[in-house]
């Protein structure tokens, strides 16, 4: 008698433990549940100043045209930002060549970006990259291991990618590959393409506004006298007010969620809005394209 009380009770505290134990892991699983998805864009510099340049100035040297890095990064940002709509970004890693690995001002001005990581290989006397592909793929599997992000968008096309994306997948993350479009052909590797998650590519509509060819002209309006970060913040909020009373406040309503972010073809339009004002050109100009958009956002925020 005493042996079936005891069966009884090892099997009620068997049972007691099993519905314990399927308590936690509801109250975990539930935790998983609240926890945002995250994202992060990898860019290979290489690859899209060659293919940018290709598709919109018709070629790759990067001397013979100027690309609006920090319009470009915004505009990936805002397209991010659809594609995982129930997402949040980590942050955008750009992947670039450099003589001893020291930053080019370009490159620095593109580091100082907010949400921006600039990882950098090296330059050879031929001015081909060394070691990027390795700092993708090591970036690419830490983030994945670590669960710090459960997709990510890879902007490249070099065959040795491919790794990069076998080892982000291993650990369970999905990688989405990102191209530019190509005049003819393909410039990306069909091995790379077979690998990925998903495909997407860009075309020409997506970069004309910020890759331009450089002309003699486009020299001289950027040799005019550098206004001050106030004078650009008071020519944001002048473009600010012209652009509220075109749209309203409903449009308004809109935008500012997205702070301190704008969507891309309203950014393009603030540039070139500012730049015929000041007569002066802020490509290339990373502290005041930040001011413009302060100048701009204050004025929207101070309606609203």
């Amino acid at each position: 008698m005493n042996d079936d009380f005891a069966g009884t009770d090892a099997l009620a505290a068997l049972g007691a433990r099993m519905d314990r134990t399927n308590e936690l892991l509801q109250r975990m699983l539930a935790e998983v549940a609240k926890t945002p998805s995250t994202h992060a864009i990898f860019v290979d510099a290489g690859y899209l100043y060659a293919a940018a340049g290709r598709l919109v100035a018709g070629t790759e040297d990067r001397r013979a045209f100027d690309l609006d890095a920090e319009g470009l990064i915004e505009a990936l940002i805002d397209r991010a930002r659809t594609i995982f709509a129930d997402s949040r970004l980590l942050r955008v890693y750009w992947y670039d060549g450099a003589r001893r690995r020291i930053h080019t001002a370009e490159q620095q001005s593109i580091a100082e970006l907010p949400d921006v990581k600039v990882r950098l290989g090296n330059l050879n006397a031929n001015n081909q990259q060394k070691g990027v592909d390795s700092l993708i793929r090591s970036d690419l599997e830490s983030l994945a291991r670590h669960r710090a992000i459960s997709d990510a968008a890879l902007i490249g096309g070099d065959e040795d990618l491919v790794s990069a994306v076998e080892a982000a997948q291993g650990y369970g993350a999905r990688v989405h590959l990102w191209g530019i479009e190509a005049p003819e052909g393909r410039n990306q590797a069909e091995p790379l393409l077979w690998e990925v998650d998903s495909q997407r590519t860009f075309d020409l509509e997506f970069f004309k506004p910020y890759v331009s060819r450089r002309t003699a002209a486009s020299y001289e309006a950027s040799a005019g006298a550098r206004p001050t970060r106030e004078d650009v913040r008071f020519v944001g909020a002048q473009v600010a007010a012209q652009w509220l009373g075109a749209r309203g406040r409903e449009a308004l309503a809109d935008l500012l969620p997205g702070h301190p972010y704008l969507p891309g073809p309203v950014d393009q339009d603030l540039l070139v809005e500012a730049e015929g004002l000041l007569q002066y050109s802020l490509r290339g100009q990373a502290d005041l394209r930040r001011a413009l958009r302060d100048g701009f956002w204050g004025h929207l925020q101070a309606q609203y």
